[in-house]
């Protein structure tokens, strides 16, 4: 049985953090959640790559690209990795490219949009910080929930 955010809004409203509605669906999966795993970087992949290499153990990957709409942070290859090793999903606060083809993978996906040009790979990132963004700040550790209505964040599984 799918979990729906809006379902979580309307029985737990008190212990959730509800994201600003910025993101679109690219992933083949609408539905996901999970315990967050973060990473701030800016226009560059390359941690991004590395840690969607690690078993995901159902968890989502929330990434902070700060917004960037100059270049993409996940395509069809690293999101078919990700779904490989087992993550849940993935929120890009950022672009993706490969749309069509990230619209067949069974992996969550949400981010801001999509632009056709890979980002940078010069190392640069920040595993397992706070990020903020979308009206929220969020903790690695935490529980997130996203479908088609919006993305929740708690400290803990509601469910």
């Amino acid at each position: 049985m799918a979990i729906k955010t809006t379902d979580l809004c309307d029985d737990h409203a008190s212990a959730l953090r509800v994201m600003a509605p910025i993101f679109g669906n690219y992933g083949g999966r609408h539905g996901f959640s999970g315990t967050v795993e973060t990473i701030k970087t800016f226009e560059d992949n390359s941690q991004v790559r590395e840690l969607l290499a690690e078993p995901g153990e159902g968890r989502v990957l929330v990434i902070d690209g700060a917004g960037s709409l100059r270049c993409a942070l996940i395509g069809d290859q690293m999101a078919a990795r990700a779904r490989d090793n087992g993550w849940s999903g993935l929120v890009v606060y950022g672009c993706v490219r490969d749309s069509a083809d990230l619209a067949d993978l069974d992996i969550g996906i949400k981010a801001l949009n999509t632009h056709p040009c890979k980002s940078e790979k010069n190392g640069v990132g920040e595993i397992g910080v706070k990020v903020t963004f979308a009206g929220v700040t969020i903790t690695p550790g935490e529980w997130l929930c996203a479908d088609r209505d919006g993305i929740v964040i708690a400290s803990e599984p509601l469910v």
